[in-house]
């Protein structure tokens, strides 16, 4: 395409340290690429362009390129805090309110550190609460591949401005799938890293012991760049593991010599469209001549996953939603009757449906006669598919998979059907109940030109064996280099 938009965080680097170009320059160019192309999709929901221009001013001044995210531009899903920026979690109850935090999360702070810039904030489903961003306040995120299609969810938004060239990185949260999903169906790269490997300090929750924060590349090894800045035990959240982060980019060998990765039986379910199955059986030829011993497995309680995760994912959305109630946090109403009323109305007024629908699923759920036949029993679920991982990693290093059952589905068409929507996190939510890492890469597009993903995951801190299979298939396949039209379509 010719535009410094279109560039890698390597390739930009690679430039920016030799003064090739400059961080304003290449900040600009991303801010010009906005500009002209998001009308189209719908992925940028608050632009910071002064501030980082500002940035990227400072940084040419200092000439210090000597980290790799130095004057590289990115874009934040709408429920990281930044602080002076606007963070709405895409929903009403903080739109209407205009929150502005007082402090940067954990991950913005390290970003900032290294030194890269961020441009504003991507949509997402309402409080990343969806499968689509079809549920955000500001409408739906379009696939930049067909915008008559979804870009995925919940960080379609992030997923998109990455395909579109719109920024050379971005940041996500997964809690079902919600980074490896949308990256399938915009083909780009976007990795889940182990539950506790990143910080989710100031990055608003939705199920607290599912959530991850992980960023969505234009290739696996910006990826490894990314991955490495963000991770590491942080004092201000408890959950994050004490664990060394390893050097990422040194472990990307470029092939899979002496690797045994495990084809997992239940992730070929009866429907699953023919084209996907085909990508993942090709992935397997071409892993394979990297030297990679290709093997079947089995993981029993995988068809359960999917059911124990949307028992224990609206319980613990239902806890954490209570705060916005119109008096700590969030959108206020006047003249209520009474205090039942001002809940009631604010909650009607600031909650979307499908937040709605989950409060209300997990506080069944939770309810008194309830806790043990749901909630408790998800549990134990839970703890035999994080068994299953455990078992299969005792034979296999990695394992790989389809990442959704299709390709990106149209616009709509799950409306009025959640679970429809939910079925579509079926090949998701078993490393979620694991907390194992697992990303994806693109590996081929349908006939109508969508792209597809291939799944690879790893066990516990095991990013990096992840990463280097992931890797040695981009670099032996040309998928990832393809870009969608958006030139053509909207110039």
């Amino acid at each position: 395409m010719g535009s410094l938009s279109a560039l890698s965080i390597a390739q930009a680097h690679k430039k920016l340290k030799a003064k090739e170009i400059s961080a304003q320059e290449l900040t600009q160019a991303c801010i010009d690429r906005i500009e002209n192309v998001d009308e189209a999709i719908n992925a940028v929901v608050y632009k910071n362009f002064d501030k980082a221009l500002e940035e990227a001013k400072k940084i040419d001044s200092s000439g210090m390129f000597d980290h790799a995210l130095s004057g590289i531009p990115y874009l934040t899903k709408d429920v990281f805090c930044e602080e002076g920026v606007p963070t709405t979690a895409c929903s009403n109850m903080l739109r209407d309110k205009n929150y502005v935090p007082p402090f940067d999360s954990t991950t913005t702070k390290r970003l900032k550190a290294k030194g890269a810039i961020s441009m504003g904030k991507v949509n997402t489903d309402e409080f990343t609460q969806g499968g689509s961003t079809e549920t955000s306040c500001y409408g739906v995120t379009k696939n930049p591949w067909n915008t008559e299609k979804v870009a995925g969810g919940s960080s379609g938004g992030s997923a998109a401005a990455v395909a579109a060239d719109e920024c050379l990185f971005a940041l996500g949260t997964d809690t079902g799938g919600s980074i490896r999903q949308p990256a399938a169906f915009c083909g780009v790269s976007g990795i889940r890293p182990t539950y506790g490997r990143t910080s989710r300090f100031g990055v608003m929750s939705m199920a607290s012991s599912l959530d991850t924060i992980g960023p969505l590349c234009k290739t696996v090894e910006d990826t490894a760049i990314v991955l490495e800045a963000i991770s590491g035990i942080d004092t201000l959240d408890g959950t994050t593991g004490n664990k060394d982060v390893p050097h990422y980019v040194a472990a990307l060998t470029g092939d899979t010599k002496g690797l045994k990765i495990g084809l997992p039986k239940e992730y070929f379910s009866d429907g699953m469209n023919e084209e996907v199955r085909q990508s993942i059986m090709d992935s397997c030829d071409v892993l394979r001549s990297l030297g990679a011993e290709i093997v079947d497995v089995s993981m029993p309680h995988t068809e359960y996953a999917t059911p124990a995760y949307y028992v224990i994912c609206p319980s613990e959305v239902s806890s954490n939603m209570a705060r916005y109630d119109g008096i700590r946090y969030g959108h206020t109403i006047e003249k209520p009757n009474d205090l039942i009323d001002y809940y009631h109305k604010t909650r009607t007024e600031g909650f979307g449906d499908e937040v709605k629908r989950r409060i209300m699923i997990g506080t069944y759920a939770l309810s008194a006669g309830y806790y043990d036949a749901y909630y408790r029993q998800a549990l134990k679920v839970r703890t035999l598919i994080q068994k299953d991982f455990e078992d299969v990693y005792k034979t296999v290093d990695a394992l790989i998979a389809p990442v959704t059952p299709t390709a990106a589905f149209s616009i709509g068409a799950h409306e009025g059907d959640p679970v429809a929507m939910y079925l579509e996190d079926i090949f998701l939510d078993p490393q979620v109940m694991a907390g194992i890492p697992a990303l994806s890469v693109p590996c081929g597009f349908t006939k109508e030109n969508l792209p597809l993903g291939l799944q690879v995951m790893g066990p516990q801190w095991g990013e990096s064996v992840v990463l280097r299979i992931a890797d040695a298939y981009e670099k032996a396949t040309d998928w990832g280099e393809r870009k969608p039209n958006l030139y053509e379509r909207h110039f």
